[in-house]
């Protein structure tokens, strides 16, 4: 079975898929243009990559209530999801982005995303609109964790780029997190947002 050779000199097997080897295997990290040290680019690397890893279950699990969505909120709803996925995107392709500029190769294949993850995407099956919310803010919060830690490790070497950078995506994600704890709150205007409550009599 062929090989290759990595940075650090160790070769990594490579199986065959019928496409052929690739040009730069992704375990190989380049020399970086931004002048961080080897070390910081080792660290870095695999917790931005995490990081899109768990935005892109975040966005298909926000995609999927999108589609799925009902009742008398629908319409506010339905919107609030496809802003969200939307904003949620848009950082995939920016963190994605800074694992390029440290010399990494960002994770591609969605099993392999899915194992990267942080967040397990819910089941398949459409489940109750509180209960979706529930999903989806319990990811926004495992999320937040992970984007502090990525920059605590940022700011140890001294990358301000990166801490800038996930920096706005916990901003983002606090944010989308605040917004789905008000539509869970208890108070509503209209009976019957959760099929677990009460009968009124």
């Amino acid at each position: 079975m062929p090989t290759t050779k990595t940075k650090d000199g160790s070769t990594t097997t490579n199986q065959n898929t019928g496409h052929g080897e690739p040009w730069r295997p992704q375990q190989m990290i380049e020399d970086n243009p931004v002048g961080l040290s080897e070390e910081a680019t080792e660290e870095l690397i695999p917790k931005l990559d995490e990081i899109q890893c768990t935005l892109w279950t975040l966005y298909h699990q926000y995609h999927k209530h999108h589609w799925l969505v009902e009742g008398p909120q629908f319409r506010d709803l339905h919107h609030f999801l496809e802003e969200n996925y939307t904003e949620v995107h848009k950082y995939v392709d920016r963190i994605a982005e800074r694992v390029t500029a440290l010399g990494g190769i960002p994770t591609s294949s969605p099993a392999k995303q899915a194992e990267l993850s942080h967040v397990e995407h819910e089941p398949e099956g459409t489940y109750r609109l509180r209960k979706m919310l529930q999903h989806d803010l319990e990811a926004e919060r495992t999320l937040c964790k992970l984007l502090r830690e990525t920059i605590d490790l940022a700011i140890e070497h001294g990358d301000h780029g990166t801490k800038r950078e996930v920096q706005k995506v916990l901003t983002k994600a606090e944010d989308r997190a605040h917004h789905i704890d008000h539509f869970l709150g208890e108070d509503t205007l209209e009976f019957g947002l959760s099929a677990d409550e009460p009968a009124q009599g």
